[in-house]
């Protein structure tokens, strides 16, 4: 075996080894731990954009400077500190949506949903998203409305911005 694959498999265990073993564990803590939390997917909602048993992560930091926007994959706080949903919003606060035939409508006009590719015939009534509050949804509009879990979320609830 050749010196230095010896060395990194199994390394001389000194002062030096262990500050530097102790600083990677304390920078891994800190950053998957707050900043950047590791996601698994599970279920089906979100293909085809994000798949079922696939990861991902959410960069918290996201939103600190700015509001989330529309058609922002957002992680979004649903039970404790450890349940998430991985959601799309659709409608900001103050604005009207609706889904007609499967089709998305905000304050009466039509909007294009580019990351849609599963269409639906969904049907949901008027509704005003409240202030502090936005609309999320799923992309997979194939699942009836009844498998998703969606509409108005308080923007305290949203832990960060989803990157992949």
């Amino acid at each position: 075996m050749p010196s230095f694959l010896r060395q990194f498999v199994f390394p001389t265990i000194n002062r030096r080894f262990l500050v530097r073993l102790s600083a990677v564990c304390l920078i891994s803590y800190l950053v998957f731990g707050f900043l950047l939390l590791p996601l698994r997917i599970q279920g089906r909602s979100m293909e085809p954009t994000y798949h079922d048993g696939s990861c991902a992560f959410c960069w918290r930091p996201m939103y600190f400077l700015s509001p989330p926007k529309r058609f922002d994959v957002v992680a979004v706080r649903f039970a404790g500190h450890h349940v998430m949903l991985l959601k799309r919003i659709v409608a900001l606060p103050g604005e009207t949506l609706e889904y007609q035939q499967g089709k998305l409508y905000i304050n009466g006009q039509l909007v294009k949903e580019p990351h849609v590719r599963l269409t639906s015939q969904w049907n949901l009534s008027t509704r005003t998203v409240k202030p502090g509050n936005v609309y999320i949804i799923g992309d997979n509009r194939s699942l009836s409305m009844k498998r998703h879990k969606i509409g108005q979320v308080s923007m305290e609830r949203i832990v960060g911005g989803v990157v992949l």
